[in-house]
């Protein structure tokens, strides 16, 4: 998979094996900027993966996967694009996810048109399917102003469910369906 802006400054590609050094150093790596855990579902409290770590949790999942993408911009990889079924072997409701790992390219518009490329083929891939969707937390501004520029509809809000630093959020999904987006 190959998908790029019309002048080619950032393109979408498949994560093959030798890609997969370079997004451990820029997502857990020594020298990562790991801003982007504060904002990417913090209330788990994930690990930051050491090499090992990630080659076996990640590895498998996203070389090669339809369903995963690195981000390059001008030429070097700053992030991923992922995508899932919510609802498991139905598949039918279909989840996508963003990361930028330097935050020096937040704001720049990169991630929204990154996740217009995106939206636009997970719709291709999947034919059938009516709705694409995210799931964020009201924490993350960022990601709920992406929903609103990339004109996807608030459709859930539950409240106070992900706690975080003494605090509760709400859990935010949006979504778009096929025919408003190819309009």
């Amino acid at each position: 998979m190959l998908l790029q802006n019309t002048d080619q400054s950032l393109q979408l590609k498949t994560i093959t094996p030798e890609h997969l050094s370079p997004l451990w150093q820029i997502s857990h790596g020594p020298a990562a900027d790991l801003a982007w855990r504060a904002w990417d579902g913090p209330y788990f409290e994930d690990p930051v993966l050491t090499w090992e770590a990630f080659l076996e949790k990640r590895g498998p999942k996203i070389t090669a996967h339809p369903h995963h993408a690195g981000i390059w911009y001008q030429g070097k990889l700053v992030g991923e694009v992922s995508a899932y079924f919510e609802d498991g072997h139905l598949e039918r409701w279909l989840e996508f996810g963003l990361a930028l790992y330097d935050q020096r390219l937040w704001n720049s518009g990169l991630g929204t048109a990154a996740c217009q490329l995106w939206l636009t083929y997970l719709f291709k891939l999947h034919p059938d399917l009516p709705r694409v969707g995210f799931t964020t937390w009201s924490g993350n501004f960022a990601m709920m102003r992406l929903g609103e520029k990339l004109g996807m509809e608030k459709e859930a809000q539950i409240r106070k469910v992900r706690f975080w630093q003494g605090q509760y959020y709400d859990s935010v999904k949006y979504g778009v369906l096929r025919e408003e987006w190819e309009n």
